[in-house]
């Protein structure tokens, strides 16, 4: 496989991927509609500059087939990032989430079903919202994937899961690739319906396929205007700009946070590897840092003194806790992250010390959810 179509590949992901596949010998083909909420008013972001003049770069849209037709021409392989993120915003912009996701991939699967092409294999890129709550473990009823939270324990401050048979509290477990599938988003239940229409599709046509459940993925080139998605580009921000972080739950809650060059490390092992065809893998670090863990290293290493305020508020949609079982990537494909949160947090914030301090739109970001009922 030598041409290499990404889609999304002006985006964090995307463009470091397609740096690493040009430095590898691959002709990379990109198609990226440029969002706003991404690249800025202007549309002349980092990540943008970084490949367009190193890609064959198409502004297009994945909801538009005429623009996957163009796109799909003579290539090899298709790695599908393009897709609309985070948990907030797919609570109330359901049609949006469901075009560009659900939609711009049947686009995909129906010219590879109907069309003549080359393609030899389709890289999804999941996620772990198709999860839900993680894995747990309960001393009386063994393995548990807790319901969602009710909202009045939540409202009383009792934000751990507890056991669907016997109410006791749980013992937090990694999850792994066979764990129960239950989105509790919008966004999760769409990333959920693009893997299963891939793997279908490519086994149906015999065309490889594989699903990588990306964790939070972090690093130097991420956006930092984006007050949506992001947690440590959302905190940066607001501590840069000399405001206070404000931390949902009582900051216990923890995240599986994976660098972006280990990211890109696991999606072309997938690419190379024959092993991983028809295969879904998680991908991470496989270490659950809580959103504590994160305010603090941000505030040190900024050498800063803005307050840190435990709001013990909640959004609705949001999970507790979620950390990749790593077993079957590192068994299959031989990966291992290279890199621990102290160590890509560090690269992160000296990345994060050479860019232009962002606008603060946090406030009017949370205004919005809670407009929405979405926050508690």
């Amino acid at each position: 496989m030598k041409n290499i179509l990404i889609t999304g590949g002006a985006g964090f992901i995307g463009s470091n991927l397609t740096i690493k596949l040009i430095e590898k010998g691959y002709n990379v083909t990109v198609l990226d509609n440029l969002s706003k909420q991404i690249h800025g008013e202007n549309q002349e972001s980092t990540l943008y500059n970084s490949i367009k003049g190193i890609s064959t770069f198409i502004q297009g849209n994945v909801c538009d087939k005429l623009d996957w037709k163009k796109a799909i021409k003579g290539q090899d392989a298709v790695i599908h990032l393009a897709a609309e993120t985070g948990t907030g915003q797919s609570m109330y912009e359901i049609s949006r989430y469901n075009n560009v996701n659900i939609l711009g991939t049947s686009h995909l699967l129906d010219i590879l079903a109907n069309e003549k092409h080359r393609v030899k294999k389709v890289i999804i890129a999941s996620s772990r919202s198709i999860y839900g709550e993680g894995k747990y473990f309960c001393e009386t009823d063994g393995v548990v994937y807790p319901n969602e939270r009710d909202t009045a324990d939540m409202a009383k401050g009792n934000f751990n899961p507890i056991c669907n048979k016997c109410d006791r509290e749980l013992i937090l477990k990694a999850t792994d690739e066979n764990s129960k599938i239950h989105p509790s988003s919008i966004y999760g239940i769409t990333k959920q319906q693009q893997e299963q229409m891939i793997l279908l599709i490519g086994k149906t046509l015999r065309i490889p396929a594989v699903a990588l459940r990306y964790q939070n993925v972090y690093g130097p080139g991420q956006s930092l205007s984006n007050p949506y998605t992001g947690i440590l580009s959302i905190f940066s921000t607001r501590i840069l700009n000399g405001n206070d972080i404000d931390v949902y739950e009582d900051g216990a809650e923890s995240r599986d946070f994976v660098f972006i060059d280990d990211v890109v490390d696991a999606t072309v092992l997938a690419l190379e590897k024959k092993e991983a065809n028809y295969q879904i893998f998680n991908v991470g670090s496989g270490v659950a840092t809580t959103v504590l863990q994160v305010a603090n290293t941000l505030r040190e290493l900024y050498d800063s003194n803005v307050g840190i305020n435990i709001s013990r508020k909640y959004r609705l949609g949001d999970i507790r806790h979620n950390y990749a079982d790593l077993l079957k990537i590192k068994n299959v494909l031989g990966f291992h992250p290279k890199f621990n949160f102290r160590t890509g947090i560090a690269e992160f914030v000296n990345w994060v010390k050479t860019q232009n301090i962002q606008e603060d739109k946090y406030e009017n970001s949370i205004k919005e959810l809670k407009q929405k009922g979405l926050i508690k």
